[in-house]
């Protein structure tokens, strides 16, 4: 993969996920939501969820229904 800047509500590729790292990945995150992100390996399909029950998808750098 090329190295690109991360920014914040960045979306990704799927393959992009595999390779990037958590602290990379929590750069795509908005502020707000950093502190629920629970690591890479608890991402079901590039997203999470948060305390309020909505998800978070890094593919669609925002919530899953939207």
């Amino acid at each position: 993969m090329e190295s690109r800047k991360l920014k914040v509500g960045q979306p990704i590729t799927p393959a992009e996920f595999e390779e990037l790292t958590d602290e990379q990945l929590v750069r795509l995150l908005p502020r707000a939501y950093r502190e629920f992100f629970p690591g890479k390996d608890f991402c079901a399909d590039g997203h999470f969820y948060l305390h309020d029950g909505n998800a978070w998808s890094f593919y669609k750098a925002g919530f899953l229904d939207e």
